[in-house]
């Protein structure tokens, strides 16, 4: 989920092209994995493997975004339902094909989608940011680390896109598990994030989501063991 700032480009233009870069290119200069294994991940509850592979949107087989749906589906709509956007499946497909989004998605062993992350170098009001469009896991999936680990590639970007310094993402506050798990992965409220303010003939904005951030950089990364 991602609610649109304004943007304004940079002179230099750095983001839009590492958005341009094919997948390949963007692994090896902007995610920048610290094994080649990075492909494969054991889950420490069950030892079964999983495979992780990142692709562009517009790459993504058409199986694949529909499992990336349906599981955004399961595991969010209750909060997009109890929020003042709604559940708007269509427009959310929409934005799920946004031709500058990453997906990296995580399949088991018979190749069933489990989990998934979407990710896009952007600006937010002029501010170059790593924006995490959505982070999705499988309720088995949940609680074994791997979450953390997408979320550090996510950071890995930000490291290796200069002037990126910052990941940036939004959280509806009925998800507090959700909130929980970005507090814990060292996320903050940002300053972009809206506050309850007075409307005129009396009525109250409060906002129902917040919009969250941590600043990066290579030795933060260093030290989380990516």
């Amino acid at each position: 989920m991602k609610h649109t700032a304004k943007r304004r480009r940079a002179a230099t233009n750095p983001i839009e092209r590492a958005n341009q870069k094919d997948d390949e290119s963007f692994i090896k200069e902007h995610l920048c994995p610290s094994t080649p294994l990075w492909t494969e991940w054991i889950n420490p509850k069950t030892q079964d493997k999983l495979s992780l592979s990142l692709t562009r949107s517009g790459d993504l087989s058409a199986e694949d975004l529909d499992a990336c749906f349906q599981l955004v589906e399961e595991t969010s709509r209750a909060d997009y339902e109890a929020s003042t956007i709604g559940w708007k499946p269509n427009k959310k497909l929409a934005e799920m094909r946004t031709p500058e989004l990453r997906y990296i998605v995580v399949k088991d062993g018979a190749g069933s989608l489990r989990g998934f992350t979407s990710l896009m170098p952007t600006y937010e009001e002029g501010e170059p940011v790593v924006y995490c469009y959505e982070i999705h896991l499988k309720l088995e999936l949940q609680g074994t680390g791997l979450g953390m680990m997408l979320m550090r590639f996510l950071e890995s970007v930000a490291v290796n896109t200069p002037p990126i310094e910052k990941v940036m993402l939004t959280c509806y506050l009925t998800n507090q598990r959700a909130l929980a798990f970005y507090r814990k992965a060292g996320f903050e409220r940002d300053e972009l994030s809206p506050v309850p303010r007075r409307l005129r003939r009396g009525k109250e904005f409060i906002p129902d989501y917040v919009i969250m951030s941590k600043v990066v950089t290579r030795r933060s990364l260093s030290i989380a063991g990516t």
